[in-house]
Order: C-alpha cells, then structure tokens, then sequence
C-alpha cells in the first residue's frame, strides 16, 4: 500500500485527507477512496483539475508513495478579468 495526500483548497477551508492505496493506483482512484467530497459539493470526480505537488497531471496519472493529489478549483474569472479587477481597486477614485 501507498500512502498519499489528497488535497483541496474550500474557499472557506483547506481539506487534507492522508489514504492508502494499492501500489498502481491513479490520481482518480486515490480522489474516489478519500470521499474528499463526501458533502456532495456537486463537483464529478471525471470533470476534476488535478495535480501533483503544484504539477498538472491527468486524473491516469499513477501514484508514487508521498504523492500529494491536489484538486484544482476552477476559476470564478478570467486572469484578464481579474487583473482588470486588481487595477481599478488600486486606482484612486475622483470624486
């Protein structure tokens, strides 16, 4: 058996769940045994960005012990939408 971390960043909260999975496994495999989503959050595991220590990789990826599998949010903006955002909160207001 592996030992593994699986990882995902709530906006509320940072969940960190340590499982163990059969040598061979994948990223998928090691999501599907911690429940990390358990609360049913509406996320699909299929659909899910992952990576392995701030590395994409593909939800085949096959585990090594100590791997940390990170779940990815997707994003709420686009960076240019968020830059522009940044900007005029920066820029000072005339009134």
């Amino acid at each position: 058996m592996l030992e593994v971390e699986v990882v995902y960043a709530r906006p509320e909260q940072q969940v960190l769940i340590q499982v163990s999975v059969p040598a061979g496994s994948t990223a998928r495999d090691a999501i599907v045994r911690s429940n990390i989503f358990s609360d049913a959050s509406g996320l699909d595991v299929e659909t899910l960005a992952v990576g392995i220590f701030s590395r994409r990789v593909t939800l085949d990826y096959i585990l090594k012990a100590g791997d940390r599998v990170e779940i990815y949010r997707p994003l709420t903006m686009s960076p240019v939408e968020a830059r522009r955002w940044r900007a005029k909160l920066k820029t000072p207001q005339l009134d």
